[in-house]
């Protein structure tokens, strides 16, 4: 169950990544530093929505609109930290917890 848990911490860091990624390169494209109509960029800008709008649909619903602001990727990444950080752990310990030791 160790090794399952591991693995489902490895893929929450992925995605922890992805939506870093995908917020530095939305910041660049706002900022005109970067353009969209090169093929690379739209590429890797398409493959990083298609990843991640999955995560910030239900989240959309959910939140009221703020305009242009989308907090979303926010939330997602407080789910996950609560995820890898707080609840894994747990329940790696209540897996992994020693036997009693009777005297």
């Amino acid at each position: 169950m160790i090794v399952i848990l591991q693995i489902v911490q490895v893929l929450l860091n992925v995605i922890w990544w992805i939506i870093v990624i995908q917020a530095i390169l939305s910041w660049l494209i706002a900022f005109n530093v970067i353009n969209t109509q090169s093929h690379a960029v739209r590429t890797v800008w398409e493959a990083l929505r298609r990843m991640t709008e999955p995560l910030y649909r239900p989240i959309r619903r959910i939140l009221p609109d703020f305009g242009a602001l989308d907090l979303s990727p926010l939330v997602v990444l407080l789910i996950l930290y609560i995820l890898m950080n707080i609840i894994i752990p747990n329940l790696a310990v209540q897996f992994y917890a020693p036997p009693a030791v009777t005297v």
